[in-house]
């Protein structure tokens, strides 16, 4: 594994005789998105706030490329912290200033770049963080998701090498928060920053996440990836994922993909004379595509209707389904062979063509701006599954032979076809 961007080497912080961070090891890798989660007041802000060199260690070191913090001298640590940029979790803009001049201040205060330079780059996170028709208004003429891209547009604006996001869809609904995550992800992809989160909104971060930090009484006590989090057994799930986190996720109403994973385990052990199963694979293909052209928060209530039109259609058959991951679901049918799979599959595209295109109208065609169709195409795939396979395996043969189940036009004017 390549070296830590950045390593804490026994962390220890306090307040006055309250320990905040105690003997933290932590090592987050460039290129990544990495959420630290934990419960609120464990001091996960704490945190974020010695990455960007707010606060010191009482204790311990952090490393930069390898490099210690305290070893730097002033020219190193401020060409450090120079690469560091910091979306706070109420935004905090200025009121008296417009969204452009809001975008342009990094730029203004912290280089000597000239107005013309300072203005393309402005224009340009203006552009991808679509919020041209409001350059010249005032924060407060904005919706609370709105601040949250104006936010992101100024963290973005001096090119940063990371970001630091103090929760950044905080008192969001479920369709915004995920829009404002994949907003995230696909910046990330596009600048190739290193990102890093803080976030109680379980589990729709680890549709972004390649790693996770649990945080808990003081100390990490796991680091890893989403799917090995799946499978962490520790006091803080009971505390802080039962409390977060509900048989379902709240944007499609389908189960988590831990208790999709628990329901396949109870489901199967429960009823030993069906040792054959179906697994049924849907995908929605190009999804980054058509978000480009939609923009995130109309592809997220495509993504709502979809998940929600799913578990109606598969639950009255004894399925139980989840999406497994950004552009993904996946239903089990334990009481179904292959060819009553591809039958239900079948079903399920010709009521999605009758009754959920139509119900798509409203928001897609709202936010389309294009003068070319969008086409959406939804892929299946079904694969046998067995008593003692591992799920994993199944979804890939799954997930292998899957073709076109159906496909639609969005058109900027006009109706869905």
């Amino acid at each position: 594994m390549e070296p830590p961007l950045i390593e804490f080497r026994q962390v220890t912080k306090r307040f006055g005789n309250q320990t905040v961070l105690d003997g933290i090891n932590m090592s987050l890798f460039e290129g990544q998105v990495s959420t630290i989660i934990g419960k609120s007041g464990v001091g996960k802000s704490v945190l974020l706030k010695h990455i960007i060199g707010l606060l010191q260690p009482d204790e311990g070191e952090i490393l930069f490329h390898g490099r210690p913090l305290n070893e730097m001298g002033p020219g190193e640590k401020k060409a450090v912290f120079s690469r560091i940029s910091y979306m706070f979790q109420n935004n905090a803009l200025f009121d008296s200033l417009t969204i452009y001049e809001n975008i342009a201040m990094p730029l203004r205060h912290t280089t000597k770049l000239g107005r013309s330079e300072i203005d393309t780059r402005v224009m340009d996170r203006i552009r991808q963080t679509e919020l041209v028709e409001v350059t010249h208004r005032y924060p407060a003429e904005l919706s609370g998701g709105m601040q949250k891209r104006v936010a992101l547009a100024r963290a973005l604006v001096t090119d940063p090498e990371i970001v630091l996001f103090d929760e950044p869809t905080t008192g969001q609904d479920p369709i915004r928060r995920n829009a404002i995550l994949s907003m995230i992800a696909q910046y990330q992809h596009e600048l190739g920053f290193t990102a890093v989160l803080i976030s109680h909104d379980l589990p729709d971060v680890f549709f972004i996440s390649n790693r996770v930090v649990a945080l808990y009484d003081g100390s990490i006590v796991f680091e890893g990836t989403p799917e090995d989090f799946d499978d962490f057994e520790h006091p803080f799930r009971f505390e802080l994922i039962h409390s977060l986190e509900s048989l379902q996720e709240e944007l499609t109403g389908l189960y988590t993909r831990r208790h999709f994973k628990t329901r396949y385990q109870t489901e199967l052990n429960r009823n030993p004379q069906f040792d054959d199963f179906a697994m049924l694979i849907i995908s929605i293909e190009n999804l980054s595509d058509v978000q480009s052209d939609l923009g995130h928060t109309a592809v997220q209530e495509f993504i709502q209707a979809i998940g929600t039109f799913i578990s109606k259609h598969f639950s009255e058959v004894g399925g139980f389904s989840t999406r497994y991951s950004f552009n993904q679901y996946t239903t089990v049918l334990p009481y179904s062979d292959m060819d009553e799979a591809r039958s239900l599959a079948e079903n399920f595209a010709d009521d999605f063509t009758r009754n959920g295109i139509p119900e798509m109208q409203k928001f897609v065609l709202a936010e389309l701006s294009c003068t070319d169709a969008v086409a959406v195409t939804l892929l299946a795939g079904v694969a046998q599954g067995k008593r003692h396979v591992e799920i994993e395996s199944i979804l890939a043969k799954a997930k292998s032979n899957q073709s076109k189940l159906l496909e639609f036009n969005a058109r900027c004017k006009g109706s869905l076809t």
